[in-house]
């Protein structure tokens, strides 16, 4: 079984930057993709980035030109960075693991609050 612990949640003003970690209890070798989503109170979960296995990145709208994600294989660690907050960034952002079209991690979820 597969952990993953979140953290670099808290609380920021708007126009800040914040860095979230995401690191496995152990490394996986059949990895598909390394997301992360967010879930804000009375809203659907939404996909915010992605990474592949081949390195290919894709990122929501509404986050392009501010967020990145980035893997460290050596650390089984994969982080999103935040940048230029927006209060409506305002969610629990949790960090994904798709290894097959039916097994997934997910990690435990870190709040982010952006104030205006």
């Amino acid at each position: 079984q597969v952990q993953l612990v979140e953290s670099g949640g808290g609380l920021v003003q708007a126009g800040g930057s914040l860095r979230l970690s995401c690191a496995a209890s152990r490394s996986i070798f059949s990895i598909r993709a390394m997301n992360w989503y967010r879930q804000a109170p009375g809203k659907q979960r939404e996909l915010v980035a992605s990474i592949s296995t081949d390195g290919s990145i894709n990122y929501a709208d509404s986050v392009k030109g501010r967020f990145a994600i980035s893997r460290d294989n050596a650390k089984s660690t994969m982080y999103l960075q935040m940048n230029s907050l927006k209060p409506e960034d305002t969610a629990t952002y949790y960090c994904n693991l798709r290894v097959t079209a039916l097994l997934e991690f997910w990690g435990q979820g870190t709040q982010v609050t952006v104030s205006s």
